[in-house]
């Protein structure tokens, strides 16, 4: 047999091929696997190009390698041949790597085919010699080098199949596979080689008419490269690229999702719901049906904003978002309006699931909740309508929700209502009416009327209750009972009651000046004034802006607002106290306070509500009640006033049960600052006696 040899240099260069090749088929294989459609193909096709090319480079570089004594060469066609085997080995592992599952089944039948192509490959390129006589093999050797190119191509397909998405540090994964790949593949190719036998009488039939072997080691190292090279860039660059529109998408998908849902609770947001409201009209259009709207707005919401700020209330506002999930079913939508509104969507439904589903959101709503170690209580008010029945379009189904919610908190709030189409009558003529509440300060409509507080039984006076009226152009003359519930529910009872307290500083100022210096005037505060942080601080620059002394202001607050919080009200009105303005507890007897919060509190004056002297007479139970009242009044060291006397019956009663201060038609009605204190006991036009903040 002729001897060998093996040009060094070409071998390491083989090696270096191996390693090369086998990186390449694998960021190759990622491609594929991460690509769909007309792009996966592209991938397909160039990738097989690529990695076969490399195979069969590494293969023809160590065949060029291996020396003999006699000169060499390669015929075309068959070296073109064994480059073609190659590529479809290639192709057929692509393939097989970027499907989403690689059972044992297939990876090892695909291993078999792929070695037996690569074999192929390899002895297809060394017949490409044209060797005379034919080249020996050495059988075991060549059965040795066919496992061999069956087992690297199952290692191969395995190690591709795992590494083939793009992860955390896939760069250097794939890296020590191409070392174990290329090693295996560079295995098969020398044993290959080493199972080859040339006679002693051998001659090269391709040395002529053939390739010569001196340029195209050189040729074949610098194309194998330049591919390798090609490859690889595109593949990088294709992966930058699928990276910056992967970060734009998830960009795009950000902006769509806040553009379409609320910031703070990720509910659905008013423009996701009228979509939603779109397409479900839509499906009862064809399909018949219907579906209900619930209008949600929570009451109390406002008090606890304004007294713990906003960051407690945003809080707030999830816990509630998150009740309301936890109590919707799958297909429901549930959506944040802005500030404390909410809506439910459910579809298909009836009026009487719609009720049930009310019912328990309420229930949930109203369960305590526990936000920076506050105990919080809020309700829900709810109004519920049904497509298409209250409504054909979005707009009206939202507005008739609505106006049933606005009912719902009429009717005492804590509840749902149904739509009933006598309702929008009613709305709109309130939604006008706060309209023109909102100017009414600034237009000057709002005024002041004053109630005399006399000592017992009759004078000389002693001082005066401020009682809000609103002179408006539209509406005429209203009482407090007509607009003040509005406008705590919107919000605009802390302006207007600042207002009150400036006001009434000013007169009480004036009467001062006019040597009236025993007069006080006593102003009703509402409970959301004193749950607001500004309130001692607007009382603080009211009285320093009229230069009034605290002594002559009196603040009134009814019982249950006292209660309503008693710890925050307590705080609250220890810091007015401080300021020295006197404390009135109104309407006592009607609620159901705490007799030890009732006697922490700063009060100075108690005043027996007007209900207790309605029907008062001598004997029955409302004299013992009042007689108790005042009992326990000057046992706290409180002056007692009783509002509401209209008889001299009444009058001489409380005086003789003990009262320092009456109030009360008999004694004087109340009246404009202009004709005061002359018209004490005299008739006036104002027919209402309705306090300003009751």
């Amino acid at each position: 047999m002729l001897p060998s040899s093996y040009n060094q240099a070409l071998v390491v260069c083989s090696v270096l091929v191996a390693i090369l090749a086998s990186y390449t088929a694998l960021n190759m294989a990622s491609r594929v696997s991460s690509t769909s459609g007309r792009s996966a193909l592209l991938w397909l096709i160039g990738g097989s190009f690529a990695m076969g090319f490399g195979i069969w480079s590494m293969h023809f570089i160590g065949m060029l390698a291996f020396q003999l004594p006699i000169t060499l060469g390669y015929d075309v066609p068959l070296t073109l041949l064994s480059l073609l085997i190659a590529i479809v080995s290639s192709a057929l592992a692509l393939y097989l790597v970027c499907k989403d599952s690689l059972p044992w089944g297939r990876l090892v039948s695909g291993g078999v085919l792929m070695g037996l192509g690569i074999a192929s490959m390899h002895y297809t390129g060394m017949e490409a010699m044209l060797m005379t006589p034919r080249i020996i093999y050495v059988p075991w050797i060549f059965v040795l080098s066919i496992v061999i190119a069956i087992l690297a191509s199952v290692a191969a397909l395995w190690l591709a199949f795992r590494l083939r998405q793009e992860v955390k540090r896939a760069t250097f994964s794939r890296i020590g596979a191409a070392l174990v790949m290329g090693c295996a593949i560079i295995g098969m190719h020398y044993t290959g080689m080493a199972a080859s036998k040339f006679p002693l009488n051998s001659f090269c039939s391709a040395a002529n008419s053939g390739i010569d072997t001196k340029w195209l080691a050189v040729l074949v190292i610098i194309v194998s490269l330049a591919v390798f090279a090609i490859a690889l860039i595109v593949s990088m660059l294709d992966v930058r690229t699928d990276r910056l529109a992967n970060s734009l998408d998830q960009a795009n998908n950000e902006l769509i999702k806040l553009a379409l849902h609320d910031n703070l609770t990720l509910l659905p947001n008013r423009v996701l719901l009228n979509d939603r409201l779109e397409q479900a009209i839509h499906r009862v259009e064809r399909k018949g049906g219907e579906f209900a709207i619930l209008f949600l707005d929570l009451d109390g919401f406002k008090a606890i904003n304004d007294m713990y700020g906003h960051h407690v209330g945003d809080l707030l506002l999830k816990e509630v978002s998150h009740r309301l999930l936890a109590n919707t079913r799958e297909g429901d939508t549930a959506a944040r309006l802005g500030g404390d509104e909410f809506v439910l969507l459910m579809e298909p439904d009836s009026p009487e699931n719609s009720a049930v589903l009310a019912q328990r959101v309420i229930e949930a709503i109203e369960q305590p909740y526990h936000i920076s170690n506050l105990p919080l209580y809020v309700s829900a008010s709810i109004g519920i309508a049904i497509y298409p029945h209250d409504g054909k379009t979005e707009h009206e189904l939202m507005v008739n929700a609505d106006a049933a919610m606005y009912h719902a908190k009429k009717q005492g709030r804590n509840g749902y209502r149904f739509f009933e189409h006598n309702m929008n009558t009613d709305v709109h003529l309130q939604m006008q009416l706060q309209q023109d509440l909102r100017q009414a300060i600034h237009r000057n409509e709002l005024v002041l009327h004053y109630q005399p507080k006399l000592v017992a039984p009759d004078g000389p006076m002693t001082g005066l209750e401020a009682l809000l009226r609103w002179q408006s152009p539209k509406h005429g003359w209203l009482t407090p009972d007509r607009f003040l519930p509005l406008a705590e529910s919107s919000g605009l009872i802390v302006p207007i009651g600042n207002w009150v307290i400036n006001e009434a500083c000013r007169q009480m100022k004036a009467w001062y000046q006019q040597g009236h210096c025993d007069w006080s005037v006593a102003v009703n505060l509402s409970a959301v004034q004193l749950e607001h942080a500004s309130l001692v601080e607007v009382v603080r620059t009211a009285l320093a802006q009229h230069e009034l002394a605290p002594s002559h202001l009196v603040l009134e607050i009814t019982e249950s607002t006292a209660m309503r919080d008693a710890e925050a009200s307590l705080k609250v009105l220890n810091q007015l106290s401080a300021l020295g303005v006197s404390i009135s507890i109104d309407d006592f007897g009607t609620g159901y306070s705490s007799l030890l919060y009732l006697k922490r509190l700063p009060a100075n004056e108690l005043k027996i509500d007007r209900g207790f002297i309605t029907e008062l007479a001598q004997g029955n139970d409302d004299e013992a009640i009042i007689q108790a009242i005042i009992a326990l009044g000057k046992t706290l060291g409180m002056k007692i006033v009783a509002e509401g006397v209209e008889t001299p019956e009444q009058q001489e009663l409380l005086t003789r049960l003990g009262c320092n201060t009456l109030q009360g038609y008999l004694l004087g009605k109340p009246a404009p600052a202009d004709v005061l204190p002359g018209t004490t006991a005299q008739s006036s036009p104002d027919i209402e006696l309705s306090p300003a903040f009751q």
